[in-house]
């Protein structure tokens, strides 16, 4: 079971394990098969700070969220534009979405680019050089190259240090996850600065003769830096994570053999089927209601594990951060949270679903624009295709 820290406490069988408060831990105990952590400042008012309210941290290196920064492409579509190829209107996808445009690639724009963008603006915020970087993670399900695009935004930021970069494919929970491995590479591995990197551009796999998805969907990128600090500044109180691999049927891309003319496709009496068809992806498949009711029912549940975890009230949360999706599921989380809407962020209408970007993209502008303020609590939760879906519980600055 996840604690506090972003770690994992240890199992232990068919025990109690006790530690002494005078140690600076506080005691664990086993019931059925999970470790759960019980904090001394259980039953604190609920009004309690985070610095005063979360359980004890188990590791002495904390980590910090010290800037952001998002990019979109030129090219904006309206929904007005979209009713000229499919069958709809401004009026039946803003009352069904909260979607009023969205920004597609276009022309010489690439993914790539708007990534590398929002992560120098993220550096730039933060003060840090990019030959400081010890970790590049590019959060993407729809990279560029098969082999990942975290190495060429490492190069289009002139890392003359060679720090890792690689992907993560997560889809819409993908930046969540970012920030949680990024946190791990700090505690675990004694990195001083990660760049989490959440960039797709969905457009590119949307069938834009389906009205059901093709109103869904934009592209951008979004950046956040994460740095190493004391235990007592750490800015990730808890997190929750999951994923449910029977719900691919109800949201995928899945892979398809292309159509081929190649003789050498065709059997040659060997019954072998070598050599295999050339492959692509398909189009995005989705059940919205059922995707829907997947959001409504896992994400507050999920949000409230962290709030346990990080042993903070939901009175200590100044904002509400969603994956952008749809503006019902936003407002259907916070209704069961009971988070008034001042108190949640959304930039959907302008933007539709930019998957793994969304989050950060959406914080970029909220910090930038004054709203959100540093030392204050957010509670972000990305979920999506997997199906999988993540919380995490974070202060920015």
């Amino acid at each position: 079971m996840a604690n506090a820290s972003g770690f994992f406490a240890p199992s232990v069988p068919n025990s109690t394990l006790r530690i002494l408060p005078s140690m600076g831990i506080h005691q664990f105990q086993r019931f059925s098969t999970e470790l759960l952590c019980f904090s001394a400042t259980q039953g604190a008012h609920k009004s309690a700070s985070p610095s005063q309210s979360r359980l004890p941290r188990l590791v002495s290196q904390g980590c910090k969220l010290v800037g952001c920064g998002s990019s979109v492409p030129s090219l904006q579509i309206s929904n007005d534009d979209l009713s000229k190829f499919v069958e709809t209107s401004d009026e039946w996808i803003s009352t069904r979405t909260g979607i009023r445009r969205r920004r597609v690639l276009s022309g010489k724009d690439t993914l790539t680019n708007l990534a590398a963008e929002a992560a120098r603006k993220a550096l730039e915020m933060a003060n840090v050089d990019p030959d400081d970087l010890d970790l590049i993670l590019m959060c993407t399900s729809t990279p560029e190259d098969l082999f990942g695009s975290a190495p060429q935004i490492q190069k289009q930021l002139g890392c003359k240090t060679n720090p890792l970069a690689y992907d993560i494919t997560a889809a819409c929970s993908g930046f969540v996850l970012g920030l949680i491995s990024a946190a791990s590479h700090i505690r675990g591995s004694g990195f001083q600065n990660v760049l989490v990197v959440g960039a797709d551009a969905l457009s590119r796999y949307v069938d834009w003769t389906d009205r059901g998805s093709c109103i869904l969907f934009g592209d951008a990128a979004g950046a956040v830096l994460v740095q190493a600090c004391n235990s007592e500044e750490d800015g990730l109180f808890g997190f929750d994570v999951h994923s449910d691999g029977n719900g691919q049927r109800h949201l995928n891309a899945a892979i398809k053999e292309k159509n081929s003319n190649n003789t050498l496709d065709s059997s040659n009496g060997s019954g072998l089927g070598f050599p295999p068809r050339q492959s692509s992806y398909s189009c995005i498949q989705m059940n919205g209601k059922e995707v829907f009711r997947f959001a409504v029912r896992c994400v507050p549940q999920s949000i409230a594990s962290a709030l346990e975890k990080a042993g903070l009230p939901a009175s200590s949360v100044d904002w509400l951060l969603l994956h952008q999706a749809n503006q019902r599921i936003i407002e259907a989380v916070a209704t069961r949270l009971e988070v008034p809407s001042e108190r949640v962020i959304s930039n959907l209408a302008n933007y539709g679903n930019t998957s793994a970007a969304s989050i950060p993209l959406a914080l970029d502008e909220a910090v930038r624009s004054g709203k959100v303020k540093e030392g204050q609590t957010i509670a972000v939760s990305g979920f999506g295709a997997g199906l999988s879906w993540g919380s995490a519980i974070i202060r920015w600055g």
